[in-house]
């Protein structure tokens, strides 16, 4: 598993960061403070606080590719 922290603070980057991991059949959970979410769950995003970054657990051995995606989002 890897971790990295991500900032998710407008609607735009929420949706194409669901569509960018939802290619991956990995599994995503955002960290925010006691909540751990889904992270392909749009609906669950928005109930964490997005005013600031958001740990993103990566649970893949395929690690580059899904980075590569990711950064954009990558704090």
């Amino acid at each position: 598993m890897k971790s990295v922290q991500i900032s998710l603070n407008s609607i735009e980057k929420v949706k194409s960061f669901v569509n960018d991991i939802s290619k991956f059949d990995s599994d995503f959970d955002l960290v925010s403070g006691r909540y751990v979410i889904d992270a392909k769950s749009i609906m669950g995003i928005f109930s964490l606080d997005l005013s600031k970054p958001i740990n993103l657990n990566i649970h893949n051995d395929e690690d580059q590719e899904i980075l590569d995606a990711i950064k954009p989002y990558l704090v």
